[in-house]
């Protein structure tokens, strides 16, 4: 009965904390292009420095994180920030970018990284725990936040076409909820659960980082899921640009994103099955290839019909890649270690690849073209895939990882 409730609670976690980081996030490339008057070349420089605070607050979370354990202070921390952020976006970072292109990126970045880009991490991993202890499949969990993501999306388009600032209303909103959530949250925390985690320290962390494998796993993000962060950076503007008017492409992504997320939630149901008869490594070599196909075909493909189909393959994507990651991580390490390996192997990887690529991409949209760009995108997705197939480490090599991976008690 408590693993039922939690499991519903913490559901809702997950739809109110997406719901509100889609309401800002789905439609922040249109947002900085059509309201902000900002070129691609500066909205790529926007994205990377979000992913440079991004960066540096990963570790910091995922430190905190596997120090606290079950405990739910970092939660409560976000909710606030959440609630603050509609104020924020609209009475101070909307005007810092007006007046000073790069006071306002570093101010909104920093604060938009702790509070979403890196705190979203947070979340997942702090839920992926629970999950764990109260034996419920992470994936049933992060569906819900799929659905909340949906409900932006479907929403959304129509609101940025009235007024940007009633989506950053519905994400402050959706962060008043999110603290009472988590205040009615009642988690256990056993004494060898609390010294397990008061135990991580400094020095378990360098051994960590001295393992090979670590290191190919955070390269092969590096090279995947850094470039399904930045493909989908600035895809809503190139959308948008293949209708007739901003206006229609903006509301027709805002239902498309939602079918895509709907699909994506379903998929979050049947991706633990597929991970289970593949292997973590096979799945993420799957979501690769899948990868593969939707950055490629969006650089073939010309009209919004074949576009709008290619978009859908997002969802079986995602959730595969998201099942795997986790799964890999606990098979292959020690759990003790869980959030700084999703903070720093996973996320700080993508983010890496967001710093280094964003301006660069952004500047190859304005220059030679969307399609283009995406030709190029594919090519690397398809390198880093292929190392991953050679390199990353099968199933049958868990039992001698995880002892190797057992660097302090």
């Amino acid at each position: 009965m408590q693993n039922n409730k939690l499991y519903w609670k913490l559901s809702s976690f997950f739809f109110l904390f997406f719901l509100s980081i889609a309401s800002i996030f789905t439609f922040f490339a249109i947002w900085l292009g059509q309201s902000l008057n900002l070129s691609g070349a500066q909205t790529g420089i926007v994205f990377s420095v979000n992913a440079v605070f991004t960066m540096l607050f990963q570790p910091l979370y995922g430190y905190i994180s596997d120090k606290l354990g079950l405990r739910k202070n970092l939660l409560y921390f976000i909710s606030i920030l959440v609630i603050l952020s509609g104020p924020f976006l609209i009475f101070i970072y909307q005007p810092l970018l007006n007046w000073n292109f790069w006071i306002g990126a570093l101010t909104g970045g920093s604060y938009l990284a702790i509070t979403f880009l890196a705190g979203i991490s947070a979340i997942e991993s702090y839920i992926e725990k629970v999950g764990r202890k109260y034996e419920f499949e992470f994936g049933r969990a992060r569906l819900w936040g799929s659905i909340g993501a949906a409900v932006a999306a479907a929403i959304g388009g129509r609101m940025l076409n009235i007024n940007p600032d009633i989506n950053f209303w519905i994400a402050s909103g959706s962060g008043i909820l999110l603290l009472l959530v988590i205040f009615l949250t009642k988690v256990e925390v056993s004494t060898i659960e609390e010294k397990k985690a008061k135990s991580l320290s400094v020095q378990d962390l360098g051994s960590l980082f001295k393992r090979k494998d670590f290191w190919i796993f955070m390269i092969f993000m590096l090279g995947t899921g850094c470039i399904y962060n930045v493909f989908d950076q600035q895809f809503p503007v190139y959308y948008a640009s293949l209708f007739p008017t901003e206006q229609l492409g903006n509301q027709i992504f805002g239902y498309l994103n939602a079918g895509q997320v709907f699909l994506e939630s379903g998929m979050l149901l049947v991706a633990p099955f597929i991970v289970r008869k593949v292997g973590p490594k096979g799945g993420l070599i799957l979501a690769g290839i899948i990868m593969i196909l939707r950055v490629i075909g969006s650089g073939l493909v010309s009209d919004p019909y074949s576009i709008s189909f290619i978009k859908l393959l997002n969802a079986p994507e995602f959730a595969i890649i998201i099942v795997s990651v986790f799964k890999y991580l606990a098979t292959h390490f020690d759990t003790k270690f869980s959030s700084i390996l999703y903070l720093v192997g996973y996320q700080f990887a993508m983010q890496l690849g967001a710093v280094i690529l964003s301006p660069i991409v952004g500047n190859l949209y304005d220059s030679i073209g969307f399609r283009q760009t995406y030709l190029i995108m594919g090519v690397i997705v398809t390198i880093f895939t292929l190392f991953g197939a050679f390199l990353l480490r099968n199933k049958n090599q868990a039992s001698k990882d995880r002892n190797d991976s057992k660097l302090t008690a």
